[in-house]
Parts: structure tokens; C-alpha cells; sequence
């Protein structure tokens, strides 16, 4: 079996460690004696091709770094928003997760989404950071966030609740969106190695996708990686 993962923009969107979780995402594969194979497309790069990906994953990056990535993205709209109606897996962290709106409006300027979820963004008079908690279908969610940006998302599923920290907005108490085989969220940190059921998650979603007969992982030892996620809990759920 193989898993193919297609990294856009990591000249751009890398805040916090984000390209960590391409490497927990392909090691928590190749543990298991699945191939993968990671493709990186940059702003030097012509076109891509999502008919056979398995994972699409879009990075944070700062308001300047987003413009220039949703120029380029929205020449792939239709490609985009027909390979996640189709159910292939995308996970899109901070400023990813805010081009997958509708748009996300700053002070006298608007960036226009992809409008993949029915969310938009709206500028915040401070930065909402530090680390964060969630509850969640995955158990405790643990993250660092830096954002300004206030993302409203309707009635789409967050990706957990809110215990400690901010959230999209500061405000509804929800975190992130969970949309068929999207993961989109506002955690840094990277996300993945503090939450491996999060990333098995992902991955056989994957799986699944591309391999109709595959049922589920082979379990691992996280005992390291439980531990760092349970630390961060203890440390900060009040």
C-alpha cells in the first residue's frame, strides 16, 4: 500500500514546526509498512495535480504569505473543492484553514476563499495565543495558537470544544471544522505529534479512499506522545 501526501506552499506556510506534521503523518505510515510519498509544490512550481493524492495539506503563514497562496489557490478552486466533495482527505492548519472560507476580511482589505466551507474570517482588535485545549471526538486536543483573525462557522462541526485557550472566535467556545474529510484548525505546535489519534484520523480516512477494503491501523506504541499530550493538559485545563 502507499499514501500520497502533497505538501502546498511550505516555502510560505510554515509557522510553528506546521511541515512537523508531514513527517509525523508519513512516519506514522512507514511504522506501519505503508509507503509514503510526500510531494512539496512552491510558489516556483507550475501546476499540481490532485488525481492522485490522498492527503492535501496547507500550512499557516502570516496575512502577506496568505494573499500571495490564495492568488495562486484560486486558480484551483474547482479542483479543490471537487477533490474534498469526493472525499479526499485535506487538512489545513491557521491561515489554511482560513483560506477555506469565504473570504477573510482585514482592516480595508478583503481575501476572497475558496469557499470549500461556508466560514469566513473577520479581522480581531488583538491576537488571540498561547497554548489550548480541546475536547473532542479524538479525546484532548493540545495546540498552540496565534491568530487575529475571528473565523465564524456556521453549522459545520468543529473539531472540539473549547477548555482552555481561545478558539475561532474567542467567543462560541467551538475550535476548528471537521467537514467529510477535512480537518481544518487554527493549532499549531505541530498538531500531530501531541495527538496521534487525531493523525490516524487522517490517515485512514486516506486509507480508506483509496483502499475501499481497508478497515483500520495497526495500533502503536504512543506512549511518548500520550505523555507530551497529557502534560500539556494537566498544565493548562483548569
Amino acid at each position: 500500500m502507499i499514501i500520497k501526501i502533497l505538501h502546498l506552499f511550505p516555502d510560505l506556510l510554515n509557522l510553528y514546526g506546521d511541515k512537523g506534521n508531514i513527517e509525523c503523518l508519513r512516519k506514522r505510515l512507514v511504522w506501519r509498512g505503508i509507503d509514503a510519498e510526500v510531494a512539496s509544490y512552491t510558489c516556483e512550481d507550475g501546476d499540481f495535480d490532485l488525481s492522485d493524492v490522498d492527503i492535501v495539506f496547507i500550512g499557516g503563514g502570516s496575512d502577506r504569505e496568505q494573499k500571495i497562496v490564495c492568488n495562486r489557490l484560486l486558480e484551483h478552486k474547482r479542483e479543490l473543492k471537487d477533490y474534498v466533495e469526493d472525499n479526499g482527505t485535506l487538512v489545513a492548519v491557521c491561515g489554511g484553514y482560513q483560506l477555506l472560507g469565504r473570504y477573510y476580511r482585514l482592516e480595508g482589505e478583503t481575501i476572497s476563499g475558496l469557499e470549500i466551507l461556508d466560514i469566513y474570517t473577520e479581522q480581531g482588535k488583538k491576537r488571540l495565543i498561547g497554548n489550548i485545549v480541546l475536547e473532542s471526538d479524538f479525546g484532548k486536543i493540545v495546540g498552540f495558537e496565534n491568530h487575529g483573525g475571528r473565523t465564524y462557522i456556521g453549522n459545520h462541526k468543529p473539531l472540539g470544544r473549547v477548555l482552555y485557550g481561545y478558539g475561532n472566535d474567542d467567543d462560541s467556545g467551538a475550535e476548528g471544522v471537521l467537514y467529510k474529510n477535512v480537518v481544518a484548525t487554527y493549532l499549531h505546535g505541530p498538531l500531530f505529534p501531541k495527538n496521534p489519534r487525531l493523525c490516524d484520523y487522517v490517515l485512514t480516512n486516506a486509507l480508506q479512499r483509496r483502499y475501499p477494503d481497508f478497515t483500520e491501523l495497526s495500533p502503536l506504541r504512543d506512549s511518548l506522545e500520550n505523555t507530551a499530550n497529557e502534560y500539556i493538559v494537566k498544565r493548562f485545563q483548569k
